[in-house]
């Protein structure tokens, strides 16, 4: 099955009001017209209306960094599922490695929040991998049991599974393609076994030459503060463009 490759991007907290706004409009510009190529862009919470705004009428998707782990109510601080639904968010960031590691999300609050997204029609864009390097065969079955862990109580008609080894995140370079590809074989097996749609997404230091070094094996790119200048985010969707989609031929 050919899938659309997707290249998304995190704001995380670096940036402001009034420089996310600029961002956001060069992105609009940079923005592919549409074809194989899908753009998402993930700024802070109280700027999601602003992307709603800015990216009216684009083919650019806008999600959130986070989600409330419970539908309604008592939530003090927190932005639920629903409410990011109606402010037009297609994705939702579930199981970042900052957010279990500062915040101490465990897999149960991961798989609620996944639920609570399935609820909404919001896509989870579940963040898996490893915290220490190890071996792709070991990577690869714990990046597995954290999916079948997230998936357990709910059903999302699809899922962006972003494949993050902790240990190549803000590293020089992104992890090793053969370990990648070995990864990104046993998440996409497995969502097929679970009957969910998905695409299998990488992050971790990913940036220019990423998508070719993996051939074919991932569906796009997970990406953070490199990409928040516009100009590198536009090498990255060139390449997206030109890149083999991921499809079973891909497989080894």
């Amino acid at each position: 099955m050919t899938r659309r490759t997707l290249v998304a991007v995190s704001l995380k907290a670096y940036l402001g009001a009034a420089d996310t706004e600029r961002w956001l409009a060069e992105v609009r510009d940079a923005a592919p017209a549409g074809g194989d190529v899908e753009l998402a862009v993930l700024p802070t919470f109280p700027l999601l209306p602003t992307a709603a705004r800015v990216l009216a009428g684009t083919s650019v998707a806008w999600g959130a960094q986070d989600v409330a782990p419970g539908a309604h109510g008592a939530q003090t601080g927190e932005v639920t599922a629903a409410l990011l639904a109606e402010l037009g968010c297609r994705l939702a960031v579930v199981g970042h490695a900052e957010r279990r590691a500062s915040f101490h999300e465990d897999d149960d609050v991961v798989r609620a929040k996944v639920a609570r997204l399935a609820e909404a029609g919001v896509t989870p864009l579940l963040c898996v991998g490893e915290e220490r390097q190890a071996g792709p065969d070991e990577a690869a079955a714990l990046a597995v049991a954290q999916l079948e862990s997230a998936l357990r109580d709910a059903e999302p008609r699809q899922v962006v599974v972003g494949y993050e080894p902790v240990w190549a995140i803000g590293a020089p370079r992104p992890a090793p393609a053969a370990h990648v590809v070995a990864v990104a074989h046993a998440l996409r097996d497995r969502l097929d076994g679970l009957g969910v749609e998905g695409r299998v997404v990488y992050g971790g230091a990913a940036g220019p030459g990423t998508l070719t070094a993996l051939a074919g094996a991932v569906d796009g790119v997970f990406l953070g503060r490199f990409a928040h200048d516009v100009a590198a985010l536009r090498d990255v969707l060139d390449e997206a463009a030109a890149a083999r989609p991921a499809d079973s031929a891909a497989r080894p």
